[in-house]
């Protein structure tokens, strides 16, 4: 399983950035996999930030961006997207998509460790 994040850039503090993570597997298969987005500062360890199950019916956030990030997924596109609204500097990561083969919902995916494929990074960073 290949994961290819995109998306990333410079934005000011109370912007917005779309993310997406393309994978590169057969679209029957994606939709049995739970995905996840993952973030690490500098000099931080890498953190959760959500997880949305295969069918897109359940979602899970971190609790430090509830209410200003969105999960979600295109099953015919096998791509994860992660809206990111209301951006605050400490926000500014280097952020990773990940997934695992499951068919759980998302609530079980919930930190950093949960998943068994990572994806390559987009580097976000806001300005405050």
């Amino acid at each position: 399983v290949q994961l290819q994040a995109s998306g990333g850039g410079l934005v000011q503090a109370g912007g917005s950035l779309r993310l997406s993570c393309a994978a590169s597997i057969r679209t029957l298969t994606f939709k049995n996999f739970v995905m996840g987005w993952l973030r690490q500062a500098p000099g931080k360890k890498r953190d959760f930030v959500g997880s949305i199950s295969g069918s897109g019916d359940s979602t899970y956030l971190a609790e430090a961006v509830k209410g200003r990030f969105t999960i979600s997924r295109d099953n015919a596109k096998n791509t994860v997207y992660l809206q990111m609204n209301g951006l605050k500097a400490e926000d500014t990561a280097v952020y990773y998509c990940a997934g695992k083969f499951s068919a759980l919902s998302a609530d079980h995916y919930d930190h950093s460790n949960a998943f068994d494929h990572l994806g390559q990074e987009t580097l976000v960073t806001v300005s405050s």
